[in-house]
């Protein structure tokens, strides 16, 4: 009877301790609930129904009808060709320049701190703001980059008006303005790596090269993985620079998708195919950033 009466106590204990953690989580999950949960499943009613403009509630069920339409739409389609190679293009771009950055304002050399604090700069700068700016900059008549492009005897570009030099406009943009967060990740990565390790191998008379494949890159490895998860979340989501810097123009040559979704539910008034088109890229997201952990927990439980 004692040890019933032990073993009943200990469960109140648990049940009581697991009751108050979730009191203290319930605000913080009530306001996520609001906040995600709720514009999620409202987009997903909306994206199997009609929507009354009026009220902005939907009204008449459809199926799938709305996605239908939408994956027989060829500027969906186009504006998914456009958003996969401004993520080729950008991605890469922005890893490969921070972790080397990184490098090179790790060493030890005068005036490291100052440019660390220079290079939270353009993360700070609003994108509307940095798009315009950059417009500025390139414009083809009275842009900065233009003058100097002339100063060098070279003819002007069109960088906003050419189709293939506006997406390399937006990805230098993005590049510009997310390098420096993959940077600050990187140093406080290489902050971090055990110094024991590379005094070790400098003793036994290994190179800076050999240090760095041997031993850095592969400690960074699950690092780097990580921090491509993190930045892939938020370049899949670009939009506002696109919309600052070119407008999805020339044509449809930067149109992402969530700048043809905008222009289609707010310009169009097309809200349900709009939802709909949300829905379809919100599982793709899910699908490809499920795959991107996958092998970065395979990365980490190799190294």
């Amino acid at each position: 009877m004692a040890t019933m009466g032990r073993s009943r106590s200990r469960g109140a204990a648990k049940l009581a301790d697991l009751m108050s953690r979730w009191a203290f989580m319930a605000p913080a999950t009530i306001i996520l609930l609001a906040m995600l949960a709720y514009p999620i499943l409202y987009t997903i009613e909306i994206s199997f129904s009609e929507l009354d403009l009026a009220t902005f509630t939907a009204t008449e069920w459809v199926g799938w009808d709305n996605y239908v339409e939408v994956l027989n739409d060829a500027r969906f389609w186009e504006s998914l060709r456009v958003t996969g190679i401004y993520l080729v293009l950008a991605l890469p771009l922005q890893m490969i320049l921070g972790f080397g950055i990184a490098f090179l304002i790790n060493a030890n050399w005068k005036g490291r701190v100052l440019v660390r604090a220079l290079f939270i700069i353009p993360m700070v700068v609003a994108p509307v703001v940095a798009g315009g700016v950059w417009r500025m900059i390139l414009d083809p008549l009275w842009g900065l980059a233009n003058y100097v492009i002339g100063l060098a005897g070279f003819e002007p570009l069109d960088w906003l008006g050419n189709p293939s030099l506006a997406m390399l406009t937006v990805v230098i943009i993005d590049t510009w303005r997310w390098t420096p967060f993959v940077t600050l990740i990187a140093t406080a990565a290489l902050m971090s790596l055990p110094k024991d390790v590379f005094e070790a191998a400098e003793i036994d008379g290994a190179n800076w090269w050999t240090m760095f494949w041997s031993i850095t890159l592969p400690l960074l490895l699950p690092i780097i993985a990580a921090t491509f998860v993190v930045r892939w979340l938020g370049a899949v989501k670009m939009f506002d620079i696109a919309l600052a810097a070119t407008n999805g123009g020339p044509g449809a040559a930067t149109k992402v998708i969530n700048l043809f979704i905008y222009e289609e539910a707010f310009r169009s008034l097309k809200f349900a195919e709009s939802a709909a088109m949300a829905v379809v890229i919100l599982v793709l997201t899910m699908v490809l950033t499920a795959l991107f952990l996958r092998g970065s927990r395979k990365l980490e439980e190799m190294y």
